[in-house]
């Protein structure tokens, strides 16, 4: 139990740990992080079963944690009901009175000095009127609503539509909490300006951490066991699965890009690694010289081992935690443009970027031809996560918007 007296309620949409995917490593490090100066009380929703036996990992960061299972069926069908009104799906998919009843009796017992809403749909447990006086600062982390517009614009109509009204009215929810809260951080500087562009936004109340790497975890000097076969020449995409963004990078590079990438290099082999995978990606592995793993215990061997890594995003915001921990690792990387949009760094230095098809073949057939280039790119990527990218760096910038009179200032 912590003996600091200053009392923090973190509410996060999905408990903050194991940190194997985007928002779970970030929710996790700033829990890390804040840990060392507030007493933590966190309120948070369980997605996986698998994820329950983690919360004993949490306990030493946190005075009190309130944990619920999110049964998916069920909070899709109440995230229906919001198709009748104004609200966003997202925000009734994360309700639940039991939830509601646990921050208002933390309310009544503690005198919090602030608030960290994790996600906006977690803002709805201190919205109302009573919580007015509270000092609140939302961790937006992407503007999803601009995320929901890229999805309409590849989905056909129905979903289309219901994408296109999910970014609409998610946009309006947030920019009505970015009001209420003394402030909004975000992921990157560009996500923040985004966001701080959109009518009606106080741009003075909005900001942005980093996201980091733990550059010790994720370093290029550690030693993996291989596991890949010793002649296959391989290029690793790593993320879950089951996320359309990832799902959708994969397949564009897997169709489009590898097969030009075979045909000058018959050992190459495409490994998609991560937990998850949708049936769109499993069928993927019927394609030459391409491996879906589905969940591995460990994901860092896969990455120290491959002689590059893609990240051939075509939708994305925020920040490309796989893109980083490449970095971290010393691995090559290509990258599209929306892959490596919200990183500081200097393409064709310390990563390539490439847009279309034949240019990101192109690029990867290089580093493949020429494992020299690939090592330089590699480590001047790795010195430039020393430099710009770790947490402790990353974070600083979110102690004085805790603090009350970040909000007068």
């Amino acid at each position: 139990m912590s003996t600091q007296q200053k009392k923090l309620l973190y509410l996060v949409h999905r408990i903050p740990y194991p940190p194997n995917k985007g928002d779970k490593i970030r929710s996790f490090n700033i829990l890390k992080f804040l840990a060392q100066h507030y007493q933590i009380y966190l309120g948070t929703f369980v997605d996986d079963v698998d994820d329950w036996k983690y919360l004993s990992e949490l306990e030493g960061y946190c005075e009190e944690i309130y944990a619920i299972p999110l049964k998916s069926f069920i909070s899709k069908l109440r995230s229906l009901s919001a198709l009748f009104g104004s609200d966003p799906m997202t925000v009734p998919y994360y309700k639940d009175k039991k939830l509601a009843d646990w921050v208002e009796t933390q309310k009544n017992r503690h005198d919090f000095d602030a608030v960290l809403i994790f996600s906006s749909a977690m803002a709805q447990y201190v919205t109302g009127s009573d919580w007015n006086d509270q000092h609140r600062v939302i961790d937006f982390v992407d503007v999803d609503s601009d995320k929901w517009q890229q999805y309409a614009q590849k989905k056909p109509w129905p979903m289309s539509w219901i994408y296109r009204r999910e970014a609409e009215t998610l946009c309006e929810y947030d920019k009505q909490i970015a009001d209420k809260f003394a402030a909004s951080l975000f992921v990157s500087e560009k996500e923040a300006a985004l966001f701080a562009s959109f009518p009606g936004v106080d741009a003075t109340k909005v900001s942005h951490a980093d996201n980091g790497v733990d550059i010790e975890y994720f370093h290029p000097e550690n030693k993996y066991i291989n596991p890949y076969n010793e002649d296959e020449r391989v290029i690793v995409f790593t993320g879950a699965m089951d996320y359309w963004a990832n799902a959708d990078a994969v397949h564009w590079f897997a169709t489009q890009v590898f097969p030009e990438v075979k045909k000058i290099h018959d050992n190459a082999r495409f490994y998609i690694v991560g937990s998850h995978p949708s049936r769109q990606v499993t069928e993927l592995s019927a394609l030459p010289g391409v491996t879906v793993t589905g969940a591995v215990q460990e994901i860092r061997p896969y990455i120290a081992h491959a002689k590059l890594a893609v990240a051939p995003m075509r939708i994305a915001r925020g920040v490309q935690n796989k893109v980083l921990e490449a970095m971290a690792m010393a691995r090559a990387v290509v990258v599209t443009p929306q892959g490596f949009d919200g990183i500081v760094g200097e393409a064709g230095k310390e990563v390539v970027v490439a847009e279309t098809a034949q240019d990101f073949a192109k690029a990867v057939c290089q580093f493949l031809n020429n494992p020299n280039s690939a090592n330089d790119v590699g480590m001047l990527a790795r010195k430039h996560i020393e430099q710009r990218y770790t947490w402790g760096n990353c974070l600083q910038t979110l102690l004085p918007m805790m603090e009350r009179q970040h909000e007068s200032a």
